[in-house]
């Protein structure tokens, strides 16, 4: 069985679209795509710096355009048949194309509103997020509560990333949990998933009322606790709920188990997830998009295991 998943915001680097946008049609999609939400996603994607991209108004559309158009450059999801489908915060809008909840402009319309919302929310107070690698989860998320920090992320594979004030995460730095090997600083431009996010959940549930959902033809997996959901309207309304609650990726590696799966396939920009189910998926095979170069063992995955 084959799992689809998405990787959200952070995966991002400088350039990561070039090579997908000489793939036939490509341009024209994203052109497309660009044109309806106002923001010219193949310059942000070729030629901005990291600093732009870093940008949560920029970074979301782009990372779910980029996803669908790697998914797609494999052909229909039926091509790629998933038993499941999943995607790491914003990526879940990736992945909600992917069950058939939402159309390719209806995704990047909500996920255009989604990242202007946050990105005012973040501007309030000076927020941020970082990872810690290590450690027991319950000694570590109890050491963030005492600090103020929520447990925003827990990822599973000894990853949870805190998110709060940026004083908080220096006090953080300051004073590492027990067994925590290494405190890493995201690129995101604030404490998503976090109370902080709270003002973005409204503008969010506006932006999602104009939108008619589907039921998801493919398992779609809930980061908010790992549920697997079937129907559309239910999909949509914890898409709106979760930017300001947290992420639970254990709880979907752990329902991805109960599943059955034997392989995930990593849309672009590829990495994070895999790296993630190289370390608590042991046994499943795991490959990343990061460029066209990929679509070839994909292919072979896909004829293996969907």
């Amino acid at each position: 069985m084959l799992v689809l998943v998405a990787p959200g915001q952070g995966a991002q680097t400088p350039g990561f679209l070039t090579p997908w946008l000489e793939l036939p049609g490509a341009a024209d999609r994203v052109a497309a795509w660009s044109d309806a939400i106002g923001l010219d996603l193949a310059h942000y994607g070729t030629q901005a710096d990291a600093d732009a991209i870093r940008d949560t108004a920029v970074a979301q559309p782009l990372l779910v355009a980029a996803g669908i158009l790697s998914a797609a450059a494999l052909g229909d999801i039926s091509d790629v048949a998933p038993g499941a489908v999943a995607g790491h915060s914003v990526g879940e809008i990736t992945a909600a194309v992917f069950a058939g909840v939402l159309d390719d402009t209806s995704a990047l319309t909500l996920v255009r509103r989604r990242g202007l919302a946050m990105a005012e929310a973040a501007a309030v107070t000076a927020t941020g997020m970082s990872a810690l690698l290590g450690g027991d989860p319950e000694v570590s998320v109890a050491h963030l509560e005492k600090l103020g920090l929520t447990p925003a992320n827990v990822n599973g594979a000894g990853q949870i990333v805190a998110a709060g004030t940026l004083e908080q995460l220096a006090a953080l730095n300051e004073d590492k949990p027990e067994g925590v090997r290494k405190i890493v600083a995201l690129k995101v431009a604030g404490a998503f998933h976090t109370h902080h996010m709270a003002p973005a959940v409204d503008s969010l549930a506006e932006a999602a009322k104009e939108l008619s959902p589907a039921d998801p033809e493919v398992a779609y997996v809930s980061n908010r606790d790992g549920r697997t959901v079937t129907s559309g309207s239910e999909v949509l309304e914890r898409l709106v709920g979760q930017v300001a609650n947290p992420v639970r990726w254990d709880l979907c590696m752990e329902t991805f188990k109960e599943l059955g799966v034997t392989a995930l396939l990593e849309v672009c920009p590829g990495g994070t997830l895999t790296g993630l189910a190289k370390r608590a998926l042991p046994g499943v095979k795991t490959l990343a998009l990061k460029t066209p170069d990929d679509l070839d063992a994909a292919r072979e995955l896909i004829a293996e295991h969907a």
